[in-house]
């Protein structure tokens, strides 16, 4: 017995020193003579980075890490002091949107009405007749000046219809909450001042009842579902390969931007089959995670059969479904417990009935989904809350269930504690924040504003779990701009927003990476640069949890790693 105790001491001290000792296992890539902020307790900030096998191998000191290193099998990348950082992992944005996005009109920084009809009117001279004009980003809040005739700030389709009179024109709001049509793609669709508001939307009006172009929330697929009706009716394998193109932008644009994991706020189940696919083929180098956004009755056909975890080596990921009950502050849709203060006729939509968000809760936790829904208004976030404490009530076994509440932009002070004794994820994105603020406080007035708009400290106080991302193609992907202004807080003219409830650098970096993979279940493998963790790593131009705030969005991404491999570089 006493030999058979010897001998497996010997096996065992024989395997310890192959793992620990002279044996240590060799980098394919060092990461050295850096400011490597690993956001892991344990290391802190580091050198340097050894990886291996697409996963982190080793941090440490520049000198430590040498072990590590086999020439001349191992790539020595010497980061000449510049900051790397956990990959940025975007919480809440839209892939596809993000490559539809890309190849159409952009209209996020036009500087007013005048134009939008100007970029409009030369892309009907290079249009045949009878193609849709598409484009997205405009914002009424954020122009130079006033549309003439505008109604509730909105411009009317005249000067947009004379233009284009022989080609629908389909222009949507940055919020995703509006759009603007023009007369001819209001003609194709039947809309004409008897038709009707469709439950939660709303076609604003002139004063004769004739529609002015602007579609509020569910409306807008009254005139749009006539694009959509033409574009399925394609054969399926064009209908593939369009969505393959905007789906390899969007890789492109993400990676390029820093962001090596997106989760995906809502996307069908017909599209997912395309994702899978590109996943299978690696043809995407972006980590993905998706909500599926469908009808309830295709929910309960197809969830069970659909759930996927860190497939396709970890770059895939389906495991939460994605409604909304109300709409955005811009076009006044955002769904509130008091009227607006410069509408105060309205207290916004409800786009979804509480019924059928609380039959999707149910089919969600039968299947072991995490649930997500958007809600910006105040009314929103507290029927979403009551939605989420009654579901529980009914799993007392479960304790970790991590549902999201998606934006959560205004909150009553009486429900912001809410967040953290349930256990809800407050997903919000930082640049939202400064770019909605110019309307907030009319839209709300200053008591309502300063109670609960962008509370992330109250929020954070209570205990709550808070994410950052951009709501891409609402804003920009780049997390950089996004991280300002969740530091920053402060507008295009200067003014701060409520500046107490700013994130510090610290803060504002453990939300864009080790929050969000909390925010997914996935902090075992993503979210800080631990050993044994994927080797999903930024590295940037400038430090930005140093630099002077006004400076922070000059740092531009130089590599952009996932699993350790360099997907992108930035160009000399």
């Amino acid at each position: 017995m006493l030999q058979l105790r010897t001998a497996c001491l010997a096996i065992s001290l024989s395997l310890s020193a192959g793992l620990l000792g002279a044996q240590d296992p060799k980098a394919e890539i060092l990461l050295t003579n850096g400011k490597i902020v690993t956001l892991d307790p344990a290391h802190g900030t580091v050198e340097a980075l050894a990886i291996a096998n697409g996963r982190i191998l080793a941090v440490g000191s520049s000198v430590d890490l040498q072990k590590y290193v086999d020439d001349p099998m191992t790539e020595i990348i010497d980061l000449g002091g510049k900051l790397a950082v956990p990959g940025f992992i975007e919480g809440h944005g839209h892939f596809a949107g993000l490559g539809d996005s890309l190849r159409i009109l952009n209209l996020a920084s036009v500087n007013n009405w005048e134009e939008v009809i100007a970029m409009v009117e030369a892309a009907v001279a290079a249009a045949a007749p009878g193609e849709w004009i598409l484009g997205r980003g405009w914002h009424q809040e954020k122009w130079d000046h006033a549309p003439l005739e505008a109604i509730e700030g909105f411009p009317t389709h005249d000067s947009l219809s004379k233009v284009s009179p022989n080609n629908p024109v389909s222009l949507t709001h940055a919020s995703g909450h509006a759009a603007f049509f023009n007369a001819k793609a209001m003609e194709m669709a039947g809309v004409d001042k008897e038709t009707e508001d469709p439950p939660g939307g709303e076609i604003l009006k002139n004063a004769a009842g004739e529609p002015i172009g602007v579609f509020r929330e569910r409306a807008q697929h009254l005139v749009r579902g006539v694009h959509q009706a033409a574009q399925l009716r394609r054969s399926a394998a064009d209908q593939e390969e369009d969505l393959r193109l905007s789906l390899e932008l969007a890789d492109q644009e993400c990676l390029s931007k820093g962001v090596t994991s997106f989760q995906d706020a809502g996307t069908p189940f017909s599209t997912l089959d395309v994702v899978k696919k590109m996943t299978a083929e690696g043809a995407l180098g972006t980590r993905l995670w998706f909500m599926i956004r469908d009808s309830n009755d295709k929910l309960a056909r197809n969830l069970a059969k659909y759930r996927t975890i860190g497939a396709d080596n970890d770059h895939l990921t389906i495991r939460a479904v994605k409604r909304t009950i109300d709409g955005a502050l811009g076009p006044r849709g955002a769904w509130l417990l008091e009227p607006y203060s410069d509408s105060p006729e309205s207290t916004g939509l409800a786009t979804a009935t509480v019924e059928s968000v609380t039959e999707t809760a149910r089919l969600a936790a039968e299947n072991d989904y995490q649930v997500c829904v958007h809600a910006i208004g105040d009314r929103a976030n507290r029927e979403v809350l009551d939605i989420f404490e009654a579901a529980f009530a009914k799993m007392p076994g479960k304790t970790d269930l991590r549902w999201r509440i998606e934006h959560a932009q205004h909150i009553s002070a009486v429900d912001i504690p809410r967040f953290a004794q349930l256990g809800v994820v407050a997903s919000m994105q930082g640049i939202h924040c400064t770019s909605d603020a110019p309307y907030v406080v009319p839209r709300l007035g200053e008591e309502r504003a300063e109670e609960g708009a962008y509370v992330w400290q109250k929020l954070m106080a209570s205990g709550a779990l808070v994410t950052n991302g951009t709501d891409a193609p609402v804003e920009d992907v780049d997390p950089i701009a996004s991280f300002q202004a969740t530091v920053a807080r402060r507008m295009k003219d200067g003014r701060l927003f409520y500046p107490e409830q700013r994130m510090s650098r610290m803060e504002a970096l453990q939300s864009y990476t080790i929050n969000a993979a909390k925010a997914a279940f996935e902090e075992h493998i993503k979210g800080s640069l631990s050993p044994g963790k994927l080797a999903d790593i930024v590295v940037l131009s400038e430090d930005i949890m140093t630099v002077p705030e006004e400076e922070i969005t000059n740092a531009k991404v130089l590599y952009t790693m996932v699993g350790g491999k360099v997907l992108y570089k930035a160009s000399n």
